[in-house]
C-alpha cells in the first residue's frame, strides 16, 4: 500500500476545478415576498421604464402584459392597452392579467411536458425512436430521413437534425416578385395545399404533415447538430396522441390545463371578448390543425405564471428520466444552449460579481404577437411578457428592461437573507480551540476566519494547496439537500476555494469542470458544513463532518448571542 501525503494528493483532485471562479448557485432559494421594499423598487423602475419605452408613436399599436412569480405566488403584473386598437371593436376594452395572446412556440413547452408525463407514466421512454409511435414513418415509407435514428429525446431537444417547416416560410407564398431576388419561376405542384399555401385556410392535418417531411431530406445526422425545428414538434404532439389514446388538443386540457386551474387557456380560439386582437394581419383566428403541438396556444400572463410555478416545484421530479432544465445541446452562441424545448441564456454581465445568471427561456412568435417566459431556477423565479401588436423590437425592449432589474434586486434580496448565516462559531466542546468566522460579500458566504484544533485553516493549510495561485476565497454553496430530508433538517453545504479571476493568463482559464467533493478524511467529506436551526428557525449550530466537529453560535460576554442570529 502507498501513503500518499496531502500535497501529492491534491493536484490530481484539484486541477478540474481550479479556474471555476464563482460557484453557483450560491444561495439556498430566496424566500420572496412581494411586499419586500427592495423588490418594489425594482417593480417601480420597471413600470417606469416600460411606460417611457411604449409612449413611443412607433408602439401606439401595442399592448402588453408582464407578470413576475415566484415558486409560491405571484409577485408583479402591469400591463398596458395600445393607444390604436382593433378598427373592428373585437377584443378586450383594457389588458389585465386574463387577457389571452396568442403565446406561438411556447406551446413547445406545454408539448414537452406532455411527453414527460407520458414518459412518466410508462407510456413511452424518451429514448424510444419515433418511428416506433408512427408507423408512416418506419421503413421506405419513412423517405430520406433516418427516423429509426431519431429518438423522442432528440426531437424535444432540437436535435433532429430535420427541417424546420413543411407549410410555413416558403417565399413562394409572400413575394409578389420572386424574380426581384433572384428566384426562378417554380410549380406549385407537389406543395400542400393548406396553411400558408392556401391563405392559411384550411389548416394542415395528419396526412399533409406526413406527406411533405417523407418527402424531404434531413439537414443533419441525429444528434449531430442542434437547429429548430417546429415539424419536430408537430410529430411530438401526434406520438403524445397515440400514447394517450386522446387528442393532443384533448390531452393538454386534461392533463395540464385543468390541473393547474389554467382555466382561460385554450388550443381553440376562444371568445373574441377574452383576448387582445391587434391592428393589421395577425393569427388571433388561424386554426393550425396539425401544426398545434408547436405553437396554437393562447394564454394570459395569470395562467403562464400558474404553469411557470408548476414548473419551479417540479421541473427535477417530473420523471427520473431528465432535469426538464437542464441544456440539451449546443447552439450557436457561446452562452445559449437548447433544452426541451428550452432556449438557455448565460451571462455574466448583470451581476457586479460576474457570477453567470442562467435563463431558462422560450420565446414565441405569430403575426400580430411575441412572447417569451423565462425561468431562473437559482432565483426561484419565473417571468412571462406578452406582446400584442407586432413582431418582436417591443418585447425585446421589454426583455432588457425587466431581466436586468429583476435578476439584480433578487440578488440582493437572497444576499441579504444569506446574513442569517453569518457570525462567529466556536467548538461546543470547551477544551478544542476551534472557531469559525462566515460573512457576505457580494459572492456570497465566505470563510473570513477559520481555526481547526489550534491550526489557522486559512493561512497555514489552504495556501498550501497546489494549484491555489494569487488571491482566493472560501466560500460555501448550498447543496440545497438536508442532512434530514423527511424533517428538511440540516442544510448541507460544501466549502470550495475558489481563486479570483486576474487579468492577462491562459485562455484556458475560463475551463471549469465542476468538481466539489474532492477530498476526504476518515471516509467523510472534507468540504461539508452542516447548518442547524433552533425551534424558531434561527441558524443555531454548525457541523463540520470530516473534522468531526460541532460548533454553536458565539455567545458574548454578556451572555447574549450573535446579532446575526436575529437575522432571519
Amino acid at each position: 500500500m502507498h501513503i500518499y501525503s496531502l500535497l501529492t494528493l491534491v493536484p490530481v483532485l484539484s486541477l478540474v476545478n481550479a479556474a471555476c471562479y464563482h460557484p453557483s448557485p450560491a444561495f439556498p432559494l430566496p424566500e420572496l415576498d412581494p411586499s419586500d421594499p427592495i423588490l418594489r423598487a425594482a417593480f417601480t423602475r420597471i413600470n417606469a421604464a416600460a411606460s417611457l419605452l411604449v409612449a413611443a408613436p412607433e408602439f401606439d399599436g401595442h399592448s402588453y402584459s408582464i407578470e413576475v412569480t415566484s415558486s409560491k405566488q405571484s409577485l408583479w403584473s402591469a400591463h398596458h392597452t395600445a393607444r390604436e386598437k382593433n378598427k373592428d371593436g373585437r377584443g378586450v376594452d383594457e389588458v389585465d392579467g386574463d387577457t389571452l395572446y396568442r403565446i406561438a412556440s411556447i406551446t413547445k413547452t406545454f408539448t414537452v411536458l406532455g411527453l414527460l408525463y407520458e414518459a412518466a407514466a410508462g407510456n413511452l421512454s424518451l429514448d424510444d425512436t419515433v418511428d416506433m409511435y408512427l408507423s408512416d414513418l418506419s421503413g421506405k415509407r419513412g423517405g430520406q430521413i433516418p427516423w429509426k435514428d431519431i429518438t423522442l429525446r432528440s426531437l424535444a431537444s432540437q436535435l433532429s437534425g430535420i427541417p424546420r417547416e413543411f407549410a410555413q416560410s416558403d417565399l413562394l407564398n409572400s413575394l409578389k416578385d420572386p424574380a426581384s431576388w433572384g428566384l426562378p419561376p417554380v410549380d406549385r405542384k407537389g406543395l400542400v395545399k393548406c396553411d400558408e399555401y392556401a391563405d392559411y385556410h384550411p389548416p394542415c392535418d395528419v396526412e399533409d404533415l406526413i406527406d411533405s417531411i417523407t418527402s424531404k431530406p434531413p439537414l443533419f445526422a441525429p444528434n449531430q447538430r442542434s437547429t429548430y425545428s417546429n415539424v419536430a414538434f408537430e410529430l411530438l404532439g401526434l406520438v403524445i396522441a397515440n400514447t394517450s389514446q386522446s387528442s393532443y388538443i384533448s390531452y393538454i386540457q386534461e392533463a395540464i390545463f385543468k390541473p393547474l386551474s389554467m382555466s382561460r387557456s385554450a388550443l381553440t380560439k376562444p371568445p373574441d371578448s377574452h383576448g387582445i386582437i391587434p391592428n393589421g394581419f395577425q393569427f388571433w383566428d388561424i386554426d393550425l390543425g396539425v401544426q398545434a403541438p408547436t405553437g396554437a396556444i393562447y394564454s394570459s400572463t395569470s395562467d403562464l405564471s400558474k404553469f411557470l410555478r408548476y414548473i419551479l416545484n417540479h421541473y427535477n421530479g417530473i420523471t427520473h428520466a431528465t432535469n426538464w432544465l437542464q441544456p440539451a445541446s449546443w447552439a450557436e452562441g457561446l452562452q445559449s444552449f437548447y433544452g426541451m424545448p428550452w432556449e438557455i441564456f448565460r451571462t455574466d454581465e448583470i451581476l457586479a460579481s460576474r457570477r453567470p445568471v442562467t435563463f431558462a427561456t422560450k420565446s414565441g412568435g405569430l403575426p400580430g404577437y411575441s412572447s417569451l417566459i423565462f425561468l431562473l431556477q437559482e432565483y426561484d423565479i419565473g417571468i412571462t411578457i406578452l406582446d400584442a401588436g407586432g413582431r418582436a423590437p417591443l418585447l425585446f425592449k421589454l426583455r432588457d428592461i425587466v431581466t436586468v432589474e429583476v435578476v439584480r434586486a433578487l440578488e440582493e434580496v437572497a444576499l441579504k437573507q444569506l446574513e442569517r448565516y453569518t457570525g462567529d462559531f466556536v467548538a461546543t466542546e470547551p477544551t478544542l480551540n476551534s472557531s469559525l468566522t462566515l460573512s457576505v460579500d457580494q459572492h456570497g458566504l465566505t470563510v473570513t476566519h477559520f481555526v481547526s484544533n489550534g491550526t489557522d485553516m486559512l493561512d497555514s493549510v489552504v495556501p498550501k494547496f497546489p494549484g491555489i495561485e494569487g488571491p482566493w476565497r472560501a466560500q460555501l454553496t448550498p447543496t440545497l439537500l438536508f442532512r434530514d430530508e423527511a424533517k428538511q433538517e440540516g442544510e448541507l453545504w460544501r466549502l470550495q476555494v475558489v481563486p479570483e479571476k486576474t487579468e492577462g493568463g491562459s485562455i484556458w482559464d475560463n475551463f471549469c469542470v465542476t468538481d466539489i467533493d474532492s477530498l476526504t478524511y476518515g471516509g467523510l467529506p472534507l468540504q461539508e458544513f452542516v447548518f442547524w436551526e433552533d425551534d424558531e428557525g434561527v441558524v443555531e449550530g454548525l457541523d463540520l463532518s470530516a473534522f468531526r466537529l460541532k460548533m454553536r453560535r458565539q455567545v458574548d460576554s454578556t451572555g447574549q448571542e450573535d446579532a446575526q442570529a436575529e437575522l432571519r
